[in-house]
C-alpha cells in the first residue's frame, strides 16, 4: 500500500512543480489582462493617437486633455541622467573589484557596495529632496525646488550596485588565460583590462546597463518626492517634470472616481510603462545573445 502511495505521489510531483513554475507566467498574464481590460475603456473615451501624440496633459481641468508625451519625456530624461551617473561609476567599480582589488578588499567592498541596493527608495527620495537639491541650487540657483536633475542623480546612485555587481560578475567570468596572454604579449594591466577583458565581457556589461535603465524607468518614490508634479513637456532639467510612475501614484492616491477618464488613464499609462520595461528586458536578452563569448 505504501509503495502504491509513493508511486502516485511520484507521478504527482512533476505536475506540482509545474504549477510552481507557472506562477510567474500566470501572474504576468493576470497583470496584462487587468491593464488591457481597463486601458481599453480609456481608449474608448480618448483616441489612442491623441494619447500618444499630444504634449498636453491636463487630467483635472474643466476640459481635460490626456497626452502621455510629457510623462514619457520626464521618464526618459530622468533615466538618462541616472545612467550617466551610474554607468561610469558602476563600471569602474566593477573593474576595480574584478581586476585590481585583493581578495580581502573585494570581500569587504562588494557587500558594502551592495548595501545601497537595500536602502528603501523612499529614503532615497527624501535624500534627493532635502540634501541633493539644496546642494545643486547652491551651485546652480536657476534650478527649481522640485526638478528632474536631483532625482535623476539619486536614481543613478541607487542603480550603481546593479551595474557594479552584474558587470563584476561578467568580468570575473573571463578566463585568466586571456589576461595572461595579453600580458605576455607586452600589454599593460590597464590595456589588458580595457582592450581585452571588457570587450570579452561586453554582453554582460551591456546587459547590466540595460537592466539598470529598466530599473530607473520603473522607479516611483524618488521621482514622486523630488521631481514634482508639473506635467511639462520640456527638455530643461532644471524644471519640475513628472514621470509615468509618479503620475500613477498621484492619480491613484487622489480622488479619481472609478469609471472616469482620469481613473482609466492610470491603466493606459501603466500599460505604456509595462511595454517600455518589457522591451528593455527583451533588448537586454538580445544584446546578451549577440555579444556573448563562450570559452
Amino acid at each position: 500500500m505504501s509503495q502504491k502511495v509513493s508511486h502516485k505521489i511520484g507521478k504527482m510531483i512533476p505536475s506540482i512543480l509545474f504549477l510552481f513554475a507557472a506562477v510567474s507566467i500566470l501572474t504576468t498574464v493576470g497583470i496584462i489582462y487587468t491593464l488591457l481590460s481597463e486601458a481599453i475603456e480609456f481608449f474608448k473615451i480618448v483616441p489612442i493617437w491623441e494619447f500618444f501624440s499630444s504634449t498636453t496633459l491636463k487630467p483635472l481641468s474643466q476640459n481635460p486633455e490626456f497626452g502621455i508625451l510629457p510623462l514619457i519625456n520626464g521618464t526618459i530624461i530622468s533615466s538618462i541622467i541616472a545612467i550617466l551617473v551610474a554607468g561610469p561609476v558602476g563600471l569602474m567599480a566593477a573593474v576595480y573589484l574584478s581586476e585590481y582589488a585583493s581578495d580581502r578588499v573585494r570581500r569587504l567592498l562588494k557587500p558594502t557596495l551592495e548595501v545601497l541596493a537595500g536602502i528603501p527608495t523612499v529614503v532615497y527620495g527624501f535624500f534627493a529632496f532635502t540634501f541633493v537639491t539644496p546642494i545643486i541650487r547652491s551651485v546652480w540657483p536657476d534650478v527649481e525646488a522640485t526638478n528632474i536633475l536631483s532625482p535623476g542623480i539619486v536614481m543613478g546612485i541607487m542603480i550603481i550596485p546593479m551595474i557594479a555587481s552584474l558587470s563584476e560578475d561578467a568580468l570575473t567570468s573571463v578566463p585568466n588565460t586571456i589576461r595572461e596572454g595579453a600580458l605576455s604579449l607586452g600589454a599593460t594591466k590597464l590595456e589588458t583590462t580595457f582592450k581585452v577583458v571588457i570587450p570579452a565581457a561586453l554582453s554582460g556589461v551591456i546587459a547590466s546597463f540595460v537592466l539598470a535603465i529598466s530599473r530607473a524607468i520603473g522607479e516611483t518614490m524618488i521621482v514622486t518626492i523630488a521631481s514634482g508634479s508639473s506635467k511639462n513637456f520640456t527638455f530643461d532639467i532644471t524644471e519640475s517634470m513628472q514621470t509615468m510612475t509618479a503620475y500613477i501614484v498621484e492619480v491613484s492616491s487622489g480622488d479619481a472616481a472609478a469609471g472616469t477618464p482620469i481613473y482609466y488613464s492610470i491603466y493606459a499609462v501603466a500599460i505604456a510603462l509595462f511595454v517600455m520595461t518589457f522591451v528593455m528586458n527583451l533588448l537586454a536578452r538580445a544584446i546578451s545573445r549577440r555579444f556573448r563569448e563562450e570559452y
